[in-house]
């Protein structure tokens, strides 16, 4: 089962806690699938399912944020010791290629690196913990953070909720258009092979030699 299918099938409560729940440990640091659960939430509540947008960005949007500053304590505590045990369980996603890209984003970027992190699948692992690690300041962290948080989040939510609305009032509006167009391509089509039939069916007639006739 996808994963829409899936979070249509759990109360709006309990689709809250999964975003934010599986958002925040993305943000800490663990590779989990936080946009897929993200999107998938918001074309549900574009469904008519009972879930309020609002509330799901806000959910997403403290996940990302608490998520964010776990990690960032995660990561000025365990410091580089802690970028190479993650790289051992999680050559993928941690290996040292991936660390010295993000290291050059911080190193390039500061604050505004957490921020459009948040964007980036691969940044958006590393934001916290790796800003706890080079020591940036937390209240430039957190102020980063919390806007990359609400941008992030909130926007997401916002716009895929939107176009699930339009899409949803789209197909509503040419469902009958389409089944009338449908049906239009199917008998030209079926006009067009009885055609070709009649074609080869006459060609065949011509090539065919006439029959002699048999001797008295």
């Amino acid at each position: 089962m996808h994963v829409q299918g899936w979070l249509d099938t759990v109360p709006a409560v309990a689709v809250y806690g999964v975003v934010a729940l599986v958002i925040g440990l993305e943000s800490l640091g663990i590779p989990l699938p936080g946009e897929i659960i993200l999107v998938s939430a918001a074309l549900l509540s574009a469904q008519h399912s009972g879930i309020d947008p609002v509330v799901l960005g806000v959910c997403a949007t403290a996940g990302a944020v608490i998520g964010d500053s776990i990690g960032y304590a995660i990561g000025r505590k365990g410091g580089r010791p802690l970028l190479a045990w993650l790289g051992r369980k999680f050559p993928r996603h941690f290996g040292e290629g991936h660390v010295a890209t993000a290291e050059r984003s911080f190193e390039k970027w500061g604050m505004w690196a957490v921020f459009f992190g948040r964007f980036v699948a691969l940044l958006r692992i590393f934001a916290g913990p790796l800003a706890g690690v080079l020591r940036m300041p937390y209240w430039k962290f957190l102020i980063a953070n919390v806007l990359g948080g609400i941008c992030w989040a909130g926007g997401t939510t916002a716009v895929i909720y939107y176009v699930g609305i339009v899409a949803e009032g789209w197909l509503k509006k040419f469902s009958w258009l389409g089944l009338v167009v449908a049906l239009l391509i199917g008998l030209a089509s079926l006009l067009v092979l009885k055609r070709k039939a009649k074609k080869a069916a006459a060609g065949r007639s011509e090539t065919e030699p006439e029959p002699v006739p048999a001797a008295e």
